[in-house]
Formats: C-alpha cells, sequence, structure tokens
C-alpha cells in the first residue's frame, strides 16, 4: 500500500485511464480517501471511448460521482488548448460542488520532465521547482500526491495487482518537446537514478524554502499587496511567481523581465501586476467605467492604474488596507 496523508473530504479526481491516474484512483481507495472523478474525451484517439468507458465501470463498481465532458470538435486541438478546456472543466465542477482540492496524478517522471522543460528556457530555482505537491489556488487546494513514486512504479502497483490500465500511444510523439525530452533524457535518467533525483528534489525544495523571502502581505477579495521595500528584483519576481502559481498562472522568462521593466503589467490577460518602490500589487484584470471621484481617490491613494476598474469593484472594502 502506497500511503497518502490527505484531511481533505471533498475531492476530485482528474482521471484520464492511463497508468498514473489509474493508480491514483486505487491508492485513494486503499486509504479510504473519499473522491469522485472527472474524465475529458479529446475525441482524438478510437481508444479513448473505451477509456471513458472504464472510467463508468470503475465510478459505478466503487460508488463514486463521474463528469464527463467532450472536446468540442470546432476547437482546434493542442497541448494547450487540451490543458486550458481541461482545467475550465475542473474550475467549473469544483465551483459548482464545492469540491475542497483537485487530485492530479503527476509523478516523479513529470516533475524532471518539468524541470528539464524549465532549464532548457532558462529559469531560476523557483521555476525548476515549479511542479509542487501541494499549491494554494484561488478555492481549492491543488495536489500532486504521487510526486515521490516514479511511472515505473506506479506500473509496477498496477501490474501486481492485476489491475486494468491504457496506454496512450501518442505520449511518444517526439514532435511535442516534452516527448521528446521525455523519451531521450527523464525516463532512461530514472530508470538508473530514481532514488537520487527524489534526494535531489527533497534537497532543493528544502532550499527554495530557506530563501523564499518572508514579507508581510495584505489581502482583501482577490486583491493582495506585498511589502516590497526591502526586496530586490530577484526576491520580487520569487514572490510574484509564487502568488500567480495559486492564482493557476505561470509566467515564462520573458514575462518576468517584462514585469521588472514596465512596472504595470497584465498577465495572461487576466492578472494585473504592478510594482513601485514599496508595494508589489496584483489583482484579477477588469476593465471598468470608474467615477471622478474614485479616479481621484485612486491619484491620492497612488492606486496603480491597471488594478483600478478590480478595486473599483470592492471599493466599500479597501479603505482598510489601502491606508
Amino acid at each position: 500500500m502506497i500511503p497518502l496523508e490527505i484531511s481533505t473530504k471533498k475531492n476530485l479526481l482528474a482521471f484520464s485511464a492511463g497508468i498514473d491516474s489509474t493508480a491514483l484512483f486505487f491508492i485513494l481507495l486503499e486509504n479510504n480517501i473519499p473522491f469522485d472523478i472527472a474524465i475529458v474525451d479529446y475525441g482524438q484517439r478510437e481508444q479513448s471511448k473505451d477509456e471513458v468507458i472504464y472510467a463508468h465501470q470503475l465510478a459505478h463498481k466503487y460508488n463514486k460521482q463521474i463528469y464527463l465532458k467532450e472536446f468540442p470538435k470546432d476547437i482546434k486541438f493542442s497541448e494547450k488548448s487540451a490543458r486550458d478546456f481541461r482545467y475550465d472543466f475542473f474550475k467549473e465542477l469544483i465551483e459548482a460542488y464545492s469540491y475542497e482540492t483537485l487530485f492530479t496524478a503527476h509523478q516523479l517522471n513529470d516533475k524532471l520532465e518539468w524541470f528539464m522543460m524549465q532549464l532548457s528556457k532558462g529559469a531560476g530555482l523557483v521555476e525548476l521547482m515549479g511542479m509542487e505537491e501541494h499549491s494554494i489556488r484561488d478555492n481549492y487546494i491543488a495536489s500532486k500526491p504521487l510526486l515521490s513514486y516514479s511511472k515505473q512504479e506506479l506500473q509496477d502497483y498496477l501490474d501486481n495487482q492485476n489491475i486494468k490500465y491504457f496506454i496512450d500511444h501518442t505520449n511518444t510523439d517526439q514532435k511535442y518537446k516534452r516527448n521528446f525530452i521525455r523519451a531521450n533524457f527523464t525516463d532512461k535518467f530514472i530508470q538508473e537514478y530514481s532514488n537520487g533525483v527524489k534526494n535531489s528534489f527533497k534537497y532543493l525544495n528544502d532550499d527554495l524554502q530557506l530563501i523564499a523571502p518572508n514579507i508581510s502581505k495584505k489581502e482583501i477579495a482577490q486583491l493582495t499587496i506585498f511589502e516590497r521595500s526591502t526586496l530586490d528584483d530577484n526576491q520580487t519576481i520569487r514572490v510574484i511567481d509564487k502568488e500567480l502559481k495559486k492564482r493557476g498562472v505561470i509566467i515564462s522568462k520573458a514575462t518576468r523581465d517584462e514585469i521588472l521593466l514596465q512596472k504595470q503589467t497584465v498577465v495572461s490577460h487576466k492578472i494585473a501586476i504592478a510594482l513601485d518602490n514599496n508595494k508589489i500589487w496584483i489583482a484579477p484584470y477588469i476593465k471598468s467605467s470608474m467615477t471622478k471621484e474614485f479616479k481621484e481617490y485612486c491619484r491620492i491613494k497612488k492606486i496603480p492604474s491597471n488594478l483600478r476598474g478590480y478595486i473599483f469593484g470592492i471599493k466599500d472594502l479597501i479603505a482598510d488596507i489601502l491606508d
């Protein structure tokens, strides 16, 4: 049995019927952790219909609620469009049914793949270690409880118990960068050095906690203001990276450079970020018509222009954190 320590009672498992998510399904069962499942049918392979049937069979057998959504035929399929569609679906379910935790079955190979992909782009420690076991999003916990287990260990777990699973052979298509890194580097490396990789990630995570700046912040609704007066640029970016990850956004080196250069930026068309000498401001980006009085209030309080639309919507709540 693979032990898990999960305290939340209302949980959703992102399921695909592959090795990783099937292993996590049965590991959650063994640990008596309650959960329901959500599966997306992308319609790109004949096998996907069998995977959906298997998901329904498991849900029925183990008395789990199952949610299915099909990828629209009028949207061009890509890794990004598939990921965005998948996570929008999960968020809809979390909001509609008040799930506390979203489980995804990322494992050690995935973590090393992420590390290598960030390394290939030029990344700091925060980005290299961006795949965390638990992270707080706007209204739920994103949990990846299998990051200490290799894909082979999970496959052995299933094979030893004669548990059915599917293999998506499109994951071997090396036209995708992730698959290229997997086939040529990470899988072979973990086969030889899995214990060393596990220990290195643990030490790197410990190092990351030591260098993470401990700074004060104020929050109201989805507006967060950090004290910046003692931070250098690298520490500023670490703070922003960590906060954006909680909001489900990962930024590139080019975006980090733009944030420091421009001082006021909108990331992914949805998150407004502003810097001054004393503060880091982060809030949803909203365009809004504002009163003349509120505009004058913003000028006096030195509220960055790209955050004013959102702050206008919560203006009755903000006096205490801006004074």
